[in-house]
């Protein structure tokens, strides 16, 4: 599969995700809806993999991996389907936006990357002031949606340390193998905290159990292997630049499909994160007479 085909997929998933995780849980709680799309996911990768002969290896290093990306994936998914229950759908992308900022800040720490310097500073600055405004807006509504948001900004930087060991330890395996090797981790925990902290619901509403099937086969099952892919591929600052596209597209689709109201100063803080990240990674490009992608870079 192609680079740009690969990152205009997880554009288009992540832009629907925080509905579908929102519908999920209404209905059969939370904890049921991610510990179910998650053995739902595992189950179609795995069978996936075996069908296609996909090479899972398990020997010490290949473990590491998936430490690296299973127990993250579980504390990020976990905080941000509880937040959901709380917070427009939308406002999950719009935070989800800093990811950029926390990826480059790891970076800069365990990759060696610049992360501080010209306009970065200032790409950071008018993030971090979009967040506050997000915030401010959630305090307003109530205290649980303001916990909400924090719960977000958590699952956020959780997935950022993620997103960097990944790129620091280079696996060389398919992303197939690392998404599955995570979702070998991440499941079971999953499982345990449905069973211990809700149980097998009543009833599971259609929307719900859609949702979930949506979530399981294109978030899980198509949607990680394409992300660790793209990861591979691409620096680790360009991966975060899905960021730039996804807060708008989920507002719109929250406004239009689930009916939430997005106030002006939502709209102002997502405007503001997304121009901070442009000035994050391209500040110091836009005044070099070069182009930004030539013919070597592998995303063409």
């Amino acid at each position: 599969m192609s680079v740009p085909a690969a990152y205009l997929a997880v554009i288009l998933i992540w832009s629907t995700t925080p509905l579908a995780i929102q519908w999920s849980g209404d209905g059969p709680g939370f904890l049921f809806g991610v510990a179910a799309r998650m053995v739902v996911g595992l189950s179609i990768l795995l069978a996936g993999m075996r069908l296609l002969r996909v090479d899972f290896p398990w020997d010490r290093a290949s473990r590491r991996v998936y430490l690296v990306g299973g127990v993250p994936l579980y504390l990020a998914m976990t905080s941000v389907y509880w937040s959901a229950q709380y917070i427009p759908s939308g406002w999950i992308s719009v935070i989800f936006g800093l990811s950029p900022i926390f990826i480059g800040v790891l970076a800069g720490r365990w990759l060696g990357e610049d992360s501080f310097s010209g306009g970065r500073g200032i790409g950071m600055l008018m993030g971090l002031a979009g967040l506050v405004l997000v915030f401010a807006e959630s305090t307003e509504v109530s205290w649980s949606a303001a916990l909400g948001v924090l719960g977000v900004v958590t699952s956020a930087v959780v997935h950022s340390i993620s997103a960097v060991g990944l790129k620091r330890l280079q696996p060389q395996m398919p992303a197939v193998s690392i998404t599955a090797g995570s979702l070998v981790v991440a499941t079971p925990l999953f499982v345990a905290a449905c069973v211990i902290g809700s149980g097998w619901p009543e009833h599971i509403p259609q929307r719900a159990l859609l949702s979930i099937a949506y979530l399981a086969v294109m978030g899980s099952a198509i949607g990680f292997p394409l992300y660790f892919f793209v990861l591979k591929k691409l620096s680790a600052g360009r991966v975060a630049l899905i960021a730039l596209v996804t807060p708008i597209t989920a507002l719109v689709l929250g406004s239009v499909a689930n009916g939430e109201t997005v106030s002006v100063r939502v709209w102002v803080g997502a405007a503001l994160i997304v121009c901070g990240l442009a000035c994050y990674e391209y500040w110091g490009r836009w005044g070099e007479s070069k182009p930004v992608l030539d013919k070597d870079d592998p995303a063409l």
